[in-house]
């Protein structure tokens, strides 16, 4: 079973909590890798870069991954396994904070099958918490390329736009999260983070009335991620229709 912090309403104080197939985690205990990029890379570095930072690679790295995929194929029954092996334990060094074993982890899982959706989650929300929102977007992008239907997936991509929204002001980011979220509550409208990421998209949209109506229906459904501070400043917008909260 995999568990990993989660947050919704990254604009906001972050309001931590522990939830089953969902992954986006906020700015968590920084990765104490910081790699200048004005010289060539050494392998150790490139490892704990997502997809190895995508240059071309070594006589060294190449020979490294032969000898892990060659032991790999010794030790499991299929790559597809070994990979879900390897992002299993991935996931396990990002709730601990571990960002740099993680990255590792989620590259050696890529490698041993770059289909894997949860590599590229991952990998995302590696980005994500080294606040590299632009790379976190690319690799959430590539995993939903793969697993289009992945509510819980949509949702976190949609998370990223909004976080890039609050930076950037800029409508476009806005659009791309309506259109994520659309997806994801069509197919599941009783996800929670979908519609407490509705309830911010519509407060940045000025349409408080529907944000209330989406965060009444996330509140309905998973009370525990409630944030409270959006809330009261909701509040400070539009006093609550339901009169839930004073």
């Amino acid at each position: 079973m995999k568990k990993s912090v989660v947050i919704w309403f990254t604009t906001l104080m972050p309001v931590l909590s522990l939830a089953q197939n969902t992954h986006l985690a906020s700015a968590g205990p920084a990765s104490d890798t910081n790699i200048s990029q004005k010289r060539p890379l050494e392998l150790k570095e490139k490892r704990i870069l997502p997809l190895y930072g995508e240059g071309s690679k070594s006589s060294e790295q190449i020979d490294e991954e032969i000898r892990f995929l060659s032991e790999c194929d010794k030790s499991f029954s299929s790559r597809e396994e070994a990979s879900n092996f390897f992002t299993a334990r991935a996931w396990e060094y990002l709730q601990e904070g571990s960002l740099d074993t993680a990255c590792y982890r989620f590259n050696l899982a890529h490698l041993l099958n770059d289909k894997n959706v949860d590599a590229y989650w991952g990998l995302g929300v590696v980005s994500y918490q080294r606040e590299d929102w632009v790379q976190a977007k690319d690799m959430l992008s590539r995993g939903l390329n793969i697993q289009g239907n992945n509510v819980p997936l949509l949702v976190d991509l949609s998370t990223v736009d909004l976080k890039l929204f609050a930076i950037t002001n800029r409508p476009e980011e806005l659009e791309e999260a309506k259109t994520l979220l659309t997806r994801a509550i069509t197919q599941d409208s009783t996800y929670a983070l979908g519609q407490y990421n509705l309830a911010l998209l519509h407060f940045n949209l000025n349409e408080f009335e529907k944000s209330w109506e989406h965060l009444h229906k996330g509140r309905s459904l998973d009370f525990a991620q409630l944030n409270f501070e959006f809330v009261e400043l909701l509040k400070s917008k539009m006093p609550d229709p339901q009169g839930f909260f004073k």
